[in-house]
């Protein structure tokens, strides 16, 4: 097999094995967001404001890519649930903030536990060097995901009849 062909091939080997992984993540997801009793959509909205930090509806849309209309629908799901909280800025009172209620994290955090555990189990097979180039490929992959999002919102924002066409790569098997 030639070099480009080798690399084809495991270029959409490592695509492949990236994509059941990310589908087994969001499946994984929805059993926990159902155990929760809210939707996996919502359960995301609350990961993202755990990684972010305390922030504005405003952020949470500009990071998620979700209107401000959609995000109040799910910042009012999530503090129904008892799971954020609405904070006003002790500065400028007109100024609301997001929280995520750290006990009730904790409540849905227990059930990601296993995978920790098994996610702890695999790094523990790649040396400090291997890590760093998995978390380059990991930071990397987010911008492409970011970027490909903004490119998806663009094409969508275009009339149909005016869109380009776009061909999906075929699989070989």
């Amino acid at each position: 097999m030639s070099r480009k062909k080798a690399r084809a091939a495991l270029l959409q080997e490592l695509e492949e094995a990236m994509r059941r992984s990310s589908a087994q993540g969001v499946l994984y997801g929805q059993t926990v967001a159902n155990v929760a009793g809210i939707a996996n959509s919502d359960l995301e909205c609350m990961d993202i404001l755990y990684l972010e930090g305390r922030v504005t509806a405003g952020r949470l849309a500009e990071v998620t890519g979700l209107t401000t209309g959609a995000i109040t629908g799910v910042v009012d799901r999530l503090e129904k649930a008892g799971l954020v909280r609405r904070e006003r800025d002790e500065k400028d009172r007109r100024k609301v903030f997001i929280a995520v209620v750290p006990d009730a994290a904790m409540k849905i955090g227990q059930f990601y536990v296993p995978m920790q555990q098994a996610m702890e189990k695999i790094c523990n097979g790649y040396s400090d060097e291997e890590l760093r180039l998995l978390l380059r490929f990991a930071n990397e992959g987010y911008k492409g995901v970011l970027a490909a999002t903004e490119a998806l919102k663009g094409l969508l924002d275009t009339p149909p009849e005016k869109r380009p066409a776009l061909k999906l790569k075929k699989l070989r098997r």
